[in-house]
């Protein structure tokens, strides 16, 4: 039964997910790239552009003037989202590891029952702390060593066989190391504030952490770890949770976990709609767009040695010189724009 699970689970998760993801990274590489990439001397953009002064009739220096204060408004929204991210990310950082020391900690014995679970979940006891008045009865945290934070209530709430399945659900968010790459998602999604889609997938990333955690923990046994979700399903205390943590108990994700653990094949609801991938795809093409246009060199004058009033925008809208073919105010021809190659 589990293994049908996870065929499920990777047919119909993993693929869209990792697709959309592959899909979002491609957009950024090419769409923040073209923004600062002609800033930086001797990577000849500016070189390989020039001479390219028309595409069919469509004026490359009219777009280059109507799409500078874009290329510049994206400048300030990227070096924005950086700072925006380093404040965030710190913060969260900072705020964790003043809530992770504050506990009161130990680490567990081989011979009481965490250490006997743990033995039977695979995971190393150095690696274990058990802590009283937990947020979460369960959680994995930290980003260059990570530990399995467990409250010292679960033995009393908690069969040993339960138990042993939390450990082994908290195992795979360690071994995935799951606070790091939602840590590194997240710093994404921060930068690139203004992409909504990029703190959607994130969500997405998330959810899909707890899932692949139920379906290492669910081997062989998928209705222990379905009852020890639903005996932790009324966990409360007024602690809030750690930053940069992964926990176990997601009140959100409960009835889809159960279900999925009881055997029905459900289907697994996105946080990325296709209004917001659309909505990313056209900024993150905007971004290229306006990098690559702004990139081609600005002529001095046209090689007439005089401009035409259809290609002088420094006095006329660079919107009405747009194109220099099939417009009521052209007078010239793409040939004859002095922003063009000399004719022999």
């Amino acid at each position: 039964m589990s293994a049908r699970f996870g065929e499920t689970f990777s047919l119909h998760w993993h693929a869209p997910r990792r697709a959309t993801l592959l899909a979002i990274c491609s957009l950024l590489i090419l769409g923040t790239g073209p923004v600062f990439g002609h800033h930086v001397n001797g990577l000849g953009t500016t070189e390989a552009l020039s001479g390219i002064d028309h595409i069919g009739a469509l004026c490359v220096t009219a777009l280059h003037m109507l799409l500078l204060p874009v290329h510049k408004f994206f400048h300030v929204l990227i070096v924005g989202g950086v700072v925006y991210a380093l404040y965030d990310r710190l913060r969260a950082w900072r705020s964790a590891g003043i809530s992770l020391a504050s506990l009161e900690q130990r680490q567990p014995s081989s011979r009481e029952v965490f250490g006997r679970c743990a033995l039977h979940a695979g995971v190393n006891l150095a690696r274990i702390r058990v802590v009283r008045d937990l947020a979460n009865p369960a959680f994995t945290a930290g980003l260059v060593s990570p530990c399995i934070y467990l409250a010292e209530e679960l033995p009393r709430r908690l069969t040993e066989s339960q138990l042993t399945a939390v450990m082994a659900h908290e195992r795979a968010h360690l071994d995935r190391r799951d606070p790091l790459r939602l840590f590194l998602l997240r710093t994404l999604a921060c930068t690139l504030f203004w992409i909504p889609a990029l703190r959607k997938l994130a969500d997405d990333v998330a959810d899909e952490a707890e899932i692949r955690a139920d379906d290492h923990a669910a081997l062989g046994q998928p209705l222990v770890l379905a009852s020890a979700i639903l005996a932790l399903a009324s966990w409360r205390t007024d602690l809030p949770a750690p930053q940069l943590s992964v926990g176990f108990q997601r009140n959100d994700l409960l009835e889809r976990r159960i279900r999925r653990l009881a055997g029905e094949d459900i289907g697994i609801r996105s946080h990325v709609t296709r209004r917001s991938i659309l909505s990313a795809a056209f900024a993150l093409s905007l971004v290229w767009t306006s990098g690559a246009v702004v990139a081609h060199p600005l002529p001095a004058v046209g090689h007439h040695g005089t401009r035409d009033l259809h290609c002088d925008h420094e006095r006329e809208s660079a919107l009405v010189h747009l194109f220099c073919l099939g417009s009521p105010f052209v007078r010239f021809g793409a040939a004859d724009c002095p922003h063009g190659a000399p004719r022999p």
